[in-house]
């Protein structure tokens, strides 16, 4: 009896307290004149960068099958590359979302080497990359990549960055549209 009154007295009494006091101390990112975002995946990890001054960096979840490189569409990876956020989504499935401009200029050029998508497939990517708009979604190298809310427990997405809700309105509200990607191994 002691025992569970001492569980409850500290489930009512500290975790609350530890819980807010996290809250209310964590900041908003600062006002930033170069911000961009580098993925380490291996250690699950985004970082926010304000040029090469180190923001802020979160715990992330990746894709379902989250070694190496995305090849085609359903595979489950996290693409590695360059890329910029092409668009912000305030409705999102997964509570916040940045579209990562996935399938680049150098995915286009291994996708049509190795005949995994046409020549007019790989011109609307070099284009749409070269504007810096979204590029080509439905091709079979796979697209709709963003970083995005639902949390970070494993690898659960289709491909995409996954972090906490609190922690993906941070970015959100931070990060712009064109602002640079890296995702790295």
């Amino acid at each position: 009896m002691k025992v569970l009154l001492i569980c409850i007295t500290f489930s009512l009494i500290v975790l609350p307290a530890t819980f807010f006091s996290s809250n209310q101390t964590r900041q908003p990112l600062p006002p930033m004149e170069n911000p961009h975002i580098v993925v380490k995946k291996k250690q699950r990890l985004l970082q926010i960068f304000d040029g090469e001054k180190l923001v802020r960096k979160y715990k992330i979840g990746l894709g379902f099958a989250p070694l190496a490189d995305k090849q085609i569409e359903g595979d489950g990876k996290t693409p590695e590359g360059t890329f910029y956020v092409f668009t912000k989504n305030d409705r999102s499935r997964f509570f916040l979302s940045l579209g990562v401009s996935y399938p680049n200029v150098e995915d286009a050029r291994r996708g049509l080497k190795n005949k995994i998508i046409t020549a007019e497939e790989y011109e609307a990517i070099v284009k749409a990359t070269g504007k810096k708009q979204m590029p080509p979604q439905k091709t079979a190298l796979g697209g709709e990549i963003y970083i995005h809310g639902g949390g970070t427990t494993s690898d659960w997405t289709d491909g995409c960055v996954a972090l906490q809700n609190e922690e993906m309105k941070e970015i959100f509200d931070a990060i712009p549209v064109g602002a640079k990607v890296r995702i790295l191994p």
